[in-house]
């Protein structure tokens, strides 16, 4: 991540604490995550262990809010205006960091648009999955007939059941 970008983020968050509100801690940001309130979302890497936060990205996506990180937690507590670091913060009114959010929403989606661009399979490939496909389909087909036509069995009786009928 860019200098520039990671002083946008922290930029964005500071100001957002004067003119906006924000939720500080992966508690309240999880849950203005889940309100739909989170306008921006900022995760700290250094968190420690990283499943205290693994959640965060997974739900923004979700829900459709930008999710964006930074490398320090201690920095990232600094810029929501608090002693102690933080290992994430929710933007829930950005107040006149407004165009600061939507700066960086932008940036991030072109770069997942980057990421998630399907590759492109030879025309090869594709015959060869598409035919792969046909047997496996045709494999269940056959499986399905022959328990079909397979002569079911008439229960055995039990020894003594025999017995009893003679």
């Amino acid at each position: 991540m860019v200098d520039k970008e990671l002083d946008r983020i922290y930029e964005a968050v500071e100001v957002a604490k004067a003119t906006g509100k924000l939720r500080k801690g992966t508690n309240e940001a999880t849950k203005a995550i889940e309100k739909g309130e989170a306008k921006l979302v900022v995760v700290a890497k250094d968190v420690t262990p990283p499943e205290i936060v693994m959640h965060i990205p997974v739900i923004c996506k979700e829900k459709g809010i930008t999710c964006m990180e930074v490398p320090s937690k201690e920095e990232l507590g600094a810029a929501a205006g608090i002693e102690r670091g933080t290992s994430s913060v929710a933007i829930v009114q950005e107040g006149e960091a407004k165009s600061i959010v939507r700066e960086l929403a932008a940036k991030a989606s072109k770069g997942k648009e980057a990421k998630e661009a399907p590759k492109e399979e030879k025309p090869e490939e594709k015959e060869e999955s598409k035919e792969a496909k046909k047997e496996e389909k045709k494999a269940k087909e056959e499986k399905k007939e022959e328990k079909k036509e397979a002569p079911k069995e008439e229960p055995k009786e039990a020894p003594e059941e025999k017995a009893e009928k003679e």
